[in-house]
Parts: structure tokens; sequence; C-alpha cells
């Protein structure tokens, strides 16, 4: 059973879900004087503290969030555009915790009781917004004060939970004000123009049934001000662009492609040549997997490229290290008693830094300067030398780790919760990519198995960490090889996925490359999707278990696609920005593939 509270879209999440909205000119910066919108916040946050201070339950927090969003959406389908909108929205949380930190309406299973959200005006106008700010303030309050009384008679007729640490965290009040301006805003004529060229590419294969390219670009500036005294105002930006091609094999199953480019601005992105040479990988990749054998159930030596690795870690290893999961009867608390004791092999470390804006020249997803919860961002060492010393906290305690450390995050409208940002996974153990191969081998003859895996890249995964459900990992390969060990040519396989347990898979681990390759995606678990970026080197297995992909008993299109025009020569977006060459390739003497 699949878990959507624990799965990840990594590179497949297409914003498609937002309709066209309030329509308005791009987001501009204000000066802090005229920032009608924070001194109404702050104003009717006070007002609150008074009145709800005078009721029985008393509120002993609140804050407010509102993120000021502004978005553009292309779609474009074989060549042509199917839809382009731009929309400016105003998200507001309103959040109370009625009772005391100790125990206050967020404990247990009570824990949505902690937001209300709702929209508020894009004007400035301070009477509008006030009167949103109240009715969404006194709509939480009944809510939390409601969850508060189940809370209490809870825990009369529970038993004393395992962890009895409290429900909030107490953290300094925090004053961060960035008025900085955005990148400027892009020119929807010039997305539409690439969305077009980028699913265009597709249409000159005939085995390519479906072609899509997406562009999202996001602009926020998070206004957050809090009863504790906090004032914090943070800009953001990121332009996506996700690309997918899909073909259908004679035996009935699907196969899907996806790329995607993220970055801080359009002038971050790769070159316009660099995008076009990994679209037309995806069509060759289809090409071959339409004509390769469907894999079999195995387990056996296998290496992971960087970005397989990448994925492979944030699915198997970091949700699990992620601060709420330690408490709770119904989480699996895989690491939850292991801190000071080895959870990886020795050469390996594991840092989540949510300050590293980008890693060898490649933007990363997963930057932020103040998380959902107005705290700072900060790097956090959860594995040192393979030993297990922290976790990825919001302002939910645990315990021995009562306070926050910068990962409260959240999708507007949901409650934050300890995400994962730019996991980062570094070896004292490595060896030349070329080596890896040949390490790859001996261990198959050393084991004497037929044949070893290689997984070139991983599209996404998912992880079960509730105790209801086998604590189990499913990661999903797109690009898999079989590496014979008696001099065979490597041969492609489709139809598998990466199953197993996260303690037994991550002692398996045997030595490392010396690149580290980034993957960015956006992450879905309990409070939405945010965006996060994994780096790894590629890694060297000793055992991995596959197992064979659900498949569909439909046919291959019996009706010829049809035939249109020939596409016209694909060419460099003259108007679209260009970033520096990329650095060439490292070469090996004997890659992988």
């Amino acid at each position: 059973m699949r878990d959507p509270l624990r799965m990840c879209a990594l590179g497949l999440a297409f914003w498609l879900c937002l309709a066209p909205g309030n329509r308005s000119a791009a987001y501009a910066p204000v000066a802090p004087k005229d920032d009608v919108l924070l001194s109404t916040m702050q104003r009717e946050l006070q007002r609150a503290q008074v009145s709800l201070g005078t009721l029985d339950p008393a509120p002993y927090f609140l804050s407010y969030s509102v993120y000021d969003q502004s978005r553009w959406s292309v779609l474009s389908i074989q060549g042509s555009l199917v839809s382009s909108f731009h929309m400016r929205r105003r998200s507001a949380n309103v959040s109370i915790r009625i009772g005391s930190a100790a125990l206050d309406n967020t404990h247990g299973a009570e824990r949505k009781s902690a937001i209300t959200s709702g929209v508020l005006p894009l004007e400035d106008d301070p009477d509008a917004i006030a009167h949103e700010l109240w009715r969404l303030t006194y709509e939480q309050y009944r809510k939390a004060a409601k969850a508060y009384l189940n809370v209490r008679t809870g825990t009369r007729v529970h038993v004393q939970e395992e962890d009895t640490s409290p429900d909030f965290s107490q953290e300094k009040p925090q004053s961060h004000v960035d008025y900085g301006e955005l990148a400027p805003s892009p020119d929807p004529g010039a997305l539409e123009k690439m969305a077009r060229q980028y699913s265009a590419y597709f249409r000159k294969y005939p085995n390519i049934y479906f072609s899509a390219a997406t562009i999202n670009v996001q602009e926020t500036r998070l206004h957050f001000v809090s009863s504790e005294g906090s004032q914090v105002i943070v800009p953001s930006a990121t332009i996506r662009i996700a690309i997918e091609a899909q073909t259908r094999a004679a035996d009935g199953m699907e196969l899907v492609r996806v790329e995607s480019f993220q970055a801080e601005s359009v002038d971050h992105l790769p070159p316009e040549s660099e995008i076009a040479a990994r679209v037309e990988k995806m069509a060759s990749d289809l090409n071959a997997l339409r004509n390769a054998p469907p894999a079999e159930p195995f387990d056996g030596p296998a290496l992971l490229s960087g970005r397989a690795a990448a994925v492979f870690f944030h699915e198997v290893l970091g949700h699990r290290l992620e601060g709420h999961r330690q408490r709770g009867e119904q989480e699996g608390q895989t690491f939850t008693k292991k801190v000071d004791q080895p959870v990886l092999p020795k050469f390996l470390s594991v840092t989540d830094d949510p300050t590293l804006r980008t890693l060898n020249g490649t933007d990363l997803s997963g930057w932020y300067e103040y998380d959902d919860e107005g705290m700072p961002a900060a790097s956090v060492e959860v594995i040192k030398n393979g030993v297990l010393k922290n976790f990825l906290m919001s302002r939910m305690p645990i315990r021995n780790f009562g306070n926050s450390n910068g990962h409260g995050r959240a999708q507007a409208g949901l409650v934050p919760t300890g995400r994962q940002g730019n996991l980062i996974v570094t070896s004292s153990r490595t060896v030349k990519e070329s080596e890896l191969r040949k390490r790859l081998i001996q261990e198959i003859k050393h084991q004497g198995k037929p044949y070893g895996l290689y997984f070139e890249d991983i599209q996404g995964g998912f992880t079960l960490t509730q105790r209801s459900l086998p604590q189990a990992f499913e990661v999903l390969p797109v690009l898999v090889w079989r590496v014979y060990p008696d001099g065979r040519s490597d041969e492609l396989v489709r139809g598998v996925d990466i199953v197993g347990t996260p303690l037994a898979a991550l002692s398996r681990i045997l030595t490392t490359g010396e690149k580290t390759e980034v993957f960015n995606g956006m992450c879905r678990a309990e409070s939405g999707f945010i965006p996060v970026a994994a780096a790894a080197p590629a890694m060297l297995f000793s055992e991995i278990e596959v197992q064979k992909r659900e498949r569909s008993p439909s046919r291959p299109p019996t009706l010829p696609k049809p035939e249109g025009p020939t596409p016209p020569p694909t060419s460099p977006l003259p108007d679209s920005p260009t970033a520096p060459p990329a650095a060439p390739p490292e070469k090996d003497t004997d890659p992988p593939r």
C-alpha cells in the first residue's frame, strides 16, 4: 500500500493544479514605511492578543503568515500551447495555540488544529485586510479551543506516551526584514516559446505517444509576525522546467522519461543547447527501453550513479531523520534511539544545509533564508562519520532535542513540520568512477552472481514510516543496466523498482565515487509540496533488491499517429536567456555506460 503522505514526486511535480485567478502586474517591492500589509498584520495581532486573552481558554501563542505570490504557468503539448496564465495570490495562515507549550491543542492527532488558512485582498486596503485576518483568527480560535478540549480528555483516558516532550519549543524572537528586489519578472512570450520548442522536439519520433513541457515561475514574499515579537520578511523565487515524454512497449508496459531543470531565476537555467541535448537523450532512451527486455526480480551487487544515489538517500534516509517522525505512537521511529550510534558506514557523513544556494555551479532547490515558522535556516550535520548526531527540527520538540534548527517547512495552508532542504552526502572513501565499475564486476564475481545492476537515473520514489505499515521504501529507476562479469556489453532492462528496508540497505554501501551530483525536485509529505535538493557521489552496494514493476495490459496504439508537417529544425531561442557554457564532462577511461 502506498501512503501518499510519504510520497516524493522528485522531478515530476507539475504545478498544473493552479487555476487562473486574480491577474495583476508582477510583484513590486515596497519600502518598509509603505508596507501596509505588515503594519495591518501587526495591529490585528496585537488586538487579537488582548481580546482573546480575556477568554477561557486563552491562547498562549498567535502568529500570522502571509505568502504574497506571483505565479506564471505555461503548458505545451506536441509543440503547441495548451495553457498560459499568470496568477497573483495572498495566502494567509493564522496559528493559535491554546494551553501551554508543554501541552496544547496541536498535540498528537490534533496537529492540524494549529492553523486556519484563507486568502487576503491583493490591494493594500488595511480595512479589508484586517477584516479577513479577524475572520480567520476567530475561526482558528474556535478550532483550537475544541481541539484543546479533546487533547485534555485524551490525556486522562490514554496511557502515557513514550516521549513526553512539549508540543512547542521556546525560541528567541526573530527580526529580519528583507525588501530586496527579486529577479526581473519573466517575459510570458519567452516562456511560451520555450515550452513550445521543448515539447516539439518529440514530434519527429513516431514512437513517442505523448510529450509535454511545463514551465512554472513563482515569486514569493513571506510576511511573518508572532505574539513572541518575531517579525520576518523574506523574498524567494524559483523557475522550474519539466519535460515529459511517454511511450509503450509491445507488452503494454508504460515507459516515461522526465527531465526537470530548476533554478533561482531564468538566467540561472542551463543554456538552451544543454536542455535540447537532454531532451534528445530522453527520446533515445525511450526508443531503447521499448526494445529492452523486462527485468526480473534480483538481489545482488549494484552501482548507483550520483543522481540516483542522491534520490536514494532522500527517500531511504532523509525522511527518517525528520524530527516529527521521532515521536508519536504511530511512527516507526527507525532512528529515534540510535543517536550517537553508527547508522551508516563510517566513511559517510550527511548534512542538510538549506543555507547553501549552489553546489558545483548548480542552483539548489532546497535553499531558503528562514523557514515557515519564522526561524533562521541552519546547516545541520545529521550524521558524522557514520554516527547519528541530530535530526531536522521544526518547533515540535522531541526527546533530547528541544529546539528548532530552522527546518520547519510547509506548503502555504499546511502546518510546518521538520523537512529536508538540501541533503548532502559526503564520503571519505572514494575511487575514480572507472574504478567503481571494476569493483562492481569484482563483487559480482565474488558473490557468484550472473550479473550486477547499474542504475543510471532515478525519477523518484516513496517511503513508509508509520508502524501500521511495513518500514520499507520503493525507489523508481528509469534507466537500469545489467553489467556482466564476462566482458559482455551492458544490457538495458526495463520495469524494475528498488525495494527494501532502510537499516539493511544503508549498511551495504562499499565505497563511493569522487564526483558529487545534484538532483533537484519537489517533495510531498504531510506539510505539502516543497522544493528540495539532494546531492551524493556514485555508490557501490554489495546488495540491492529489485522487484518487477506493475504494467498495463493495454497494447500500444493500433491506430497510426496522424501524419503532420515535418517539424521545423531545432535552433537556439534567440530571445531566451543563456548561461555560461557548461564545463566539459569529466571523461572516464572505463565509464559505467
